[in-house]
């Protein structure tokens, strides 16, 4: 791998065949469930739900598969860096159990239906590591792993790793899996469809009436009704339960490359260190190499130099795996919460058939797949044992963890205000390629110039709040810095919160 970095896409999005886009909806529909959102929270959550008898549609405002889900690294274990000493402190023993359960048997869950429908999703069994370099961090690794094995996973401590580095030691969590994430929601979408489900794609949700039945209107104008909606958007697009001030937005980047079979690091590794650095292979072809995904760098969208970001990861890669062949470079985003645990479960205190799936904290594919039979059980009316850990609704989780509820909201302030003060620069000093925020009259206009000098003004009033947008140079987008809404260059919504496009300006 080299520096300058070239963002060029995701590997999972360009190596499965989607298919012609099916279409936005068009007319009115009435079903038992809508789900809005079609990652791997949202079509998990539907194709159980059919295959549990309920008609649903999906509506999805792009493409299935190609939002968050279609940018992950892809690992799906039950061990998520060092969470499990912290929820034995914050959630008692029990907690930790019922996390570690119900992460462990969404991943046996996804194992059984690749088996069922024979999905060809690159599927292959691994050892999950959480490792450090800094002697320093032994006693808390250790303590992760005691805790780890304490909540029923298969853990332990160890020293010896298959990365070409020493470490100072590592929690080994045995019996976890990686695989292709977007062929192994493709089949899943084809096969929801095949037992009568319904997808439509292209299709922004802006409305939700919380009557009996409820209501979702589209930006086009239809209208679905149903008795229970799943709002399964990562970021949800409706806040009736104070979400937004429990969860923030983090972006982390990715680069990938070709190495020999043998290079094989023979496990999923991370670690919290170096802003953290996470490395896998995957299955590549038939001439015996394998590909290199290194992930890292996480930062807050709309904020610092994404180039430079870009750049680090690739010099670290280059250090560690030499002679790699540098193919693919990518970005991914993910939702922290502040209390840790993800939300599934009800909107809100008021709520009886409208649920939400948010919160995942980097660890969407499994939490996705357990919010999938988590929520088909409430809605059948079925006992799950971890739904009270999962509840959207826990207040008092967020107000004993409000140290990292209020820093998130004082960050939210902090660029509410502060970006309305900085110095804007002259328009005629943009490069091709380059964006920024300028002063026009008593407005802040997003301009950008393309590689042929044109210039593109939008507001730069992000359509969810109104905090103002920064531009991603990396990779050629707008970014809210406060709830992780994302555009074009033209103004076009690339990720939520925000379901509206940033408005045209002249320049």
């Amino acid at each position: 791998m080299t520096q300058n970095v070239q963002v060029n896409g995701s590997y999972w999005l360009q190596t499965a065949a989607g298919g012609a886009p099916r279409p936005a909806l068009a007319e009115d529909l009435d079903v038992d469930v809508v789900v809005i959102g079609a990652g791997v929270a949202g079509l998990s959550t539907a194709w159980e739900l059919v295959r549990a008898g309920r008609s649903v549609v999906v509506l999805e405002a792009g493409r299935i598969a190609a939002g968050v889900t279609g940018y992950t690294s892809a690992k799906l274990t039950a061990q998520h860096t060092l969470v499990y000493d912290k929820l034995r402190r914050t959630r008692g023993p029990e907690g930790a159990r019922l996390y570690a359960r119900s992460q462990s048997e969404a991943i046996e869950r996804a194992a059984g239906i690749v088996a069922e429908l024979g999905i060809d999703c690159d599927w292959e069994p691994r050892d999950a590591y959480t490792y450090v370099r800094d002697p320093g961090r032994v006693a808390e690794v250790r303590a992760e792993a005691a805790a780890a094995k304490e909540a029923g996973l298969p853990a332990s401590f160890v020293t010896e790793t298959g990365l070409p580095f020493p470490v100072a030691g590592a929690v080994k969590v045995t019996g976890q899996a990686q695989f292709h994430p977007v062929k192994y929601l493709l089949a899943l979408a084809a096969d929801l469809e095949a037992h009568g489900g319904l997808i439509f794609e292209d299709t922004t949700v802006q409305g939700l009436d919380e009557g009996e039945p409820c209501r979702v209107r589209t930006e086009a104008g239809a209208t679905v009704t149903a008795r229970d909606v799943v709002v399964a958007t990562h970021y949800p697009i409706f806040d009736r339960a104070l979400l937004f001030a429990r969860l923030s937005p983090r972006r982390e980047l990715v680069v990938a490359g070709t190495v020999e079979a043998g290079r094989d690091v023979d496990g999923m590794y991370i670690t919290p260190e170096e802003n953290t650095r996470s490395v896998r292979t995957a299955p590549l072809d038939d001439a015996g190499r394998r590909l290199l995904i290194v992930t890292g760098e996480h930062f807050t969208p709309g904020t610092g130099d994404t180039r430079e970001r870009f750049e680090r990861l690739a010099a670290w890669a280059d250090e560690h795996f030499p002679g790699t062949e540098r193919t693919h470079a990518w970005a991914t985003q993910d939702i922290d919460p502040t209390d840790t645990v993800p939300m599934a479960g009800l909107l809100h205190p008021g709520a009886h058939h409208t649920y939400v799936a948010t919160g995942f904290g980097g660890w969407g594919l499994s939490g996705g797949m357990m919010a999938g039979r988590l929520l088909t059980a409430q809605i059948t009316g079925e006992e799950c044992a971890w739904s009270g850990l999962y509840d959207p609704r826990r207040l008092r989780t967020a107000v004993r963890e409000a140290p990292a509820l209020l820093k998130t909201q004082a960050e939210v302030a902090r660029h509410f205000v502060g970006d309305r003060l900085r110095p804007a620069p002259p328009v005629d000093s943009l490069p091709p390629g380059e964006g920024a925020v300028v002063r026009a009259g008593g407005d802040r206009l997003a301009v950008y110039r393309d590689d042929e000098g044109a210039l593109h003004a939008v507001s730069a009033r992000c359509t969810h709040l109104g905090c103002l947008v920064d531009f991603n140079a990396a990779e050629r987008a707008w970014e809210c810095p406060c709830h992780g809404s994302r555009f074009d260059t033209d103004g076009k919504v690339l990720e939520g919160p925000a379901t509206k496009p940033l408005e045209q300006r002249d320049i």
